[in-house]
């Protein structure tokens, strides 16, 4: 089977014929029939995958749409075979008190035990079919299409966990600000305004992203550069945001962040773009939060899979076959992505 593959760390992943991986006991195997790429994934090239000594070669790959193709012995019984899924991705061990309360994400066990996402540390779903090692991590999309369901994984769910940390303070009379509107950015956007009654601020670097994020809901598109501090406390009256969502994560973003959050705010720095935040007093607003989630629960992902039922999330998508997974992920290094690209093996 073709799958996208990360074979050397520093290096850009190869297009590779591998073996179809056959499910040992307990686990399913899926015929892929999406995989959302995103710029974790290039973190994982660029340091990750040596920093966590991940196993290479390496199908990358952790927003992974798929059909159930066959079980393995012991869970024959809790799956249909043809049923069309999205593969829930931060596997926990299932029996800690973190898991026991639905958060999988938070696992207390996962990295002593070794026990990683699809894509990150595991063969993913950037290929023609996948293993997936427990039932529990199944979702069924019904009558969803798999290019748009599949970014929900990740691109829906990460912003839903955290806008649910921080939902409480966006009332009518608050502003959420959104750094990076990429795939979870616009994605938010469309959640912050679905789900609350504040007002949207939107920053990126690109015009292009700023565009779309007009077009899903923002109230205001603001040019992330050395204005923006000024622009933004106009727009906040000279408070700031209640919230700050920062979906990059790079130093220029989190440098802005606590400048742009008011006294008793939130500030979620959500992307894993390599910026470090200086927290402590004087550094960020009187009684500011600063918060750094990781994903979302299994129970919220049925909930972002409901809201893309009833038409409340859409994705933008730019569909693209497995044969040119390499060359989008050098689109999206390069900021050429508009929402987010999905490859159909």
């Amino acid at each position: 089977m073709k799958a996208i593959q990360l074979v050397k760390p520093g290096e850009w992943p190869e297009l590779r014929e591998v073996p179809i991986p056959k499910p040992e006991p307990g686990q399913i195997l899926l015929k892929v029939t999406a995989a959302g790429l995103c710029h974790s994934d290039i973190a994982v090239m660029d340091h990750y995958a040596s920093a966590l000594n991940y196993p290479l070669p390496m199908t990358l790959g952790h927003e992974c749409a798929g059909t159930v193709m066959e079980a393995g012995e012991g869970v024959s019984h809790l799956v249909t075979i043809g049923e069309d899924v999205l593969v829930y991705g931060p596997w926990g061990c299932g029996r800690c008190r973190q898991c026991a309360e639905g958060y999988e994400n938070y696992c207390y066990n996962a990295r002593a035990r070794n026990i990683t996402p699809p894509g990150l540390g595991r063969d993913g779903g950037a290929a023609e079919y996948m293993l997936v090692d427990r039932a529990r991590y199944l979702v069924p999309i019904k009558d969803l299409d798999p290019v748009k369901a599949v970014p929900l994984t990740d691109a829906a769910l990460t912003p839903y966990h955290a806008l649910q940390h921080s939902r409480d303070k966006l009332d009518a009379n608050s502003y959420a600000v959104v750094f990076g509107v990429g795939g979870l950015g616009h994605t938010a956007i469309q959640l912050i305004k679905h789900l609350t009654p504040a007002q949207v601020i939107a920053l990126d670097v690109s015009e292009d992203h700023l565009e779309l994020a007009r077009k899903v809901g923002a109230d205001y598109a603001v040019k992330s550069n050395d204005d923006a501090v000024e622009l933004v406390r106009d727009l906040t009256h000279g408070l700031g945001a209640e919230v700050v969502f920062d979906f990059a994560g790079v130093q220029p973003s989190i440098d802005l962040g606590a400048k742009l959050t008011k006294v008793r705010g939130d500030w979620n720095i959500v992307g894993i773009g390599g910026g470090h935040a200086t927290v402590g007093f004087g550094a960020v607003p009187y009684e500011c939060s600063v918060f750094s989630p990781y994903w979302g629960t299994r129970g919220e992902l049925y909930d972002v899979v409901a809201l893309a039922r009833r038409g409340v999330i859409d994705i933008h998508t730019e569909e693209y076959p497995i044969d040119q997974g390499v060359d989008v992920y050098k689109r999206l290094h390069d900021g050429k992505v508009i929402g987010r690209a999905v490859l159909t093996p």
